[in-house]
């Protein structure tokens, strides 16, 4: 369900659904500002028994979710809701898992290892960035390995999204920055990815992702045209309703094409840099896009050319190679004028750590599968570099 104030939808599809007893995995952040009263009390009016659990955090640890599960078992509730970001969202999936079939977080890291259909779950964000209302990933950092590890399964898609923009409005600047880049990375990523003609996957084995396709497409260019017209007055106009409200549009859309056609280098290569240092998945898939850009783009020209277009870059009287190498400074130009920044070595990245980075990175086998232009780990370290 989209648009301003689909919020009031929730308490009459978890009533329809006979759901009474809902846990809300949010963060005190989210409380502080009065989005958590907004999705509770609503619900508490209607006759539902709700619980705010507010332990999430930005880029959640494995002892974080362990934590979130503890705390919904005794909650023993009959529906989950994730409210937030993308981490929120994430740990709301991996918390419904492990109620609905036991065990440990480990058992469920990497691809089809959830044997089948969760408890019931509803994905609320109040960020426009991750998709993941509509994905089929939740995504942890293991501190220890310093890298972020993936659970993926059809089952972990909510039954229900609600994607309200006016929950939106309180993210502050550099989170709705950090988000709208986020959903620019999945829409490229999905736009550009391995096409599903050319997955080298042998018949009968199971894959995370299709590769690009047809339908894929059409979501990833209209998220490109809303985020080349809306990102910046959301970041600089919170109030915007017209911008929040296409940021968010833009998001879900970019989350139904990723998660269904793929993402690739630039995840693999923001993995170990974000268990590094720490910084947001957003920025961090930001900061790489455009230099990974310049590595897949001559095997991506027309596609580029086409981003370019959509990103609002005036291409007239361009070849398509010329216009494709507009699509590079439009994301560039988008990256600077949201306020992240540029080079690795301002997040606190050590030169020394490069290599160690693009070994952890070429590793993720699915993700290489997805990038158009197969990387050598030196292929990756020369894009560290340049990025550094």
């Amino acid at each position: 369900m989209f648009g301003w104030e689909a919020i009031r939808e929730l308490a009459p599809r978890l009533q329809e659904r006979k759901l009474r007893r809902a846990f809300i995995v949010a963060d005190r952040t989210l409380a502080g500002v009065g989005v958590v009263d907004a999705v509770v009390n609503p619900l508490r009016t209607a006759g539902l028994e709700a619980e705010a659990y507010l332990g999430g955090e930005p880029e959640p640890s494995i002892a974080t979710a362990e934590a979130g599960i503890q705390a919904a078992r005794i909650a023993a509730p009959d529906v989950i809701i994730g409210l937030g970001g993308g981490s929120n969202l994430d740990l709301s999936k991996l918390i419904a898992l492990c109620l609905t079939h036991g065990g440990r977080l480990q058992d469920y890291f990497g691809f089809g290892n959830v044997p089948g259909p969760l408890m019931p779950l509803v994905g609320v964000p109040t960020t426009a960035g991750t998709g993941s209302e509509v994905s089929h990933a939740a995504v942890l950092t293991d501190p220890d390995q310093h890298i972020k590890i993936s659970t993926l399964s059809p089952y972990l898609r909510p039954m229900l999204a609600i994607v309200d923009p006016q929950l939106t409005v309180s993210c502050p600047k550099k989170p709705t920055a950090d988000s709208g880049m986020d959903a620019l990375t999945h829409a490229v990523e999905a736009y550009t990815a391995t096409s599903y003609r050319d997955m080298p996957i042998p018949a009968g084995e199971r894959f995370p992702y299709e590769g690009k396709h047809p339908l894929g497409d059409l979501f990833a260019e209209e998220a490109f045209r809303l985020i080349g017209q809306h990102l910046i007055a959301a970041t600089r106009e919170p109030d915007n309703r017209e911008a929040r409200t296409g940021m968010a549009l833009a998001a879900t859309l970019a989350g139904l094409s990723f998660s269904n056609c793929g993402v690739a280098l630039v995840h693999a290569m923001e993995y170990p840099v974000g268990g590094a240092v720490h910084v947001s998945h957003g920025e961090g898939n930001g900061l790489l896009l455009p230099y990974i850009m310049r590595f897949t783009l001559p095997k991506r020209v027309r596609e580029f050319a086409r981003i370019a277009e959509l990103l609002g870059e005036d291409v007239r009287g361009l070849s398509e190679g010329e216009a494709a190498e507009r699509a590079i400074t439009a994301v560039e130009r988008l990256r600077g004028e949201s306020g992240l920044r540029s080079r690795l070595r301002e997040l606190g990245v050590h030169r020394d750590d490069l290599r160690k980075f693009a070994e952890k990175a070429f590793a993720i086998t699915r993700l290489m599968t997805l990038t158009p232009r197969p990387p050598t780990v030196s292929d990756i370290l020369a894009v560290y570099d340049a990025a550094w």
